[in-house]
C-alpha cells in the first residue's frame, strides 16, 4: 500500500529536484518552497498528492503538482512521474540588435587596420 502523504524535503529530493536530502532541507527552510500557496517553514511538513508546490530555484520557478509519492530515489524516468510540471516558460532573451561575435581573433593585419581606425599607432 503507497503511502498517504510524505516529508515535503523528502519528496523533493525523490522528485530528483534537489541533488540530496540536505540540500532539500536547506531549500526549505530558505524559505525557497510553497505548498499550495503558504510558505513551508519545516522541513517535516507533509505533502500529498494534489498539492502544489512552488520552487524558486537559482534562476528560475518551478510550479509542480504532486501527483504521487515516491517509495525509493529511482532514475529521472520514475521521478518525472511524481508530479505534473506547470511552471512558466523560460523568458526568451532579447535581441539588442548588436552584432554577433566574430568567430575568430583577428589576425595581425585585422588588428592593424582597427588600431589605425581608432587612431592608434602600433
Amino acid at each position: 500500500m503507497a503511502e498517504k502523504s510524505t516529508r515535503i524535503d523528502k519528496w523533493l529530493w525523490h522528485a530528483r529536484v534537489v541533488k540530496t536530502r540536505s540540500l532539500s532541507q536547506k531549500l526549505v527552510l530558505a524559505g525557497k518552497v510553497r505548498i499550495n500557496r503558504e510558505k513551508a517553514v519545516s522541513a517535516s511538513r507533509q505533502v500529498k498528492p494534489g498539492d502544489v508546490l512552488t520552487i524558486a530555484l537559482d534562476r528560475q520557478i518551478c510550479v509542480y503538482e504532486i501527483v504521487a509519492i515516491g517509495k525509493r530515489r529511482g532514475p529521472y524516468s520514475e521521478a518525472s512521474k511524481l508530479y505534473v510540471d506547470h511552471s512558466p516558460p523560460a523568458p526568451k532573451p532579447k535581441d539588442t540588435g548588436t552584432q554577433p561575435s566574430p568567430q575568430k581573433r583577428p589576425d595581425r593585419r585585422q588588428r592593424r587596420a582597427l588600431a589605425e581606425l581608432r587612431g592608434k599607432i602600433i
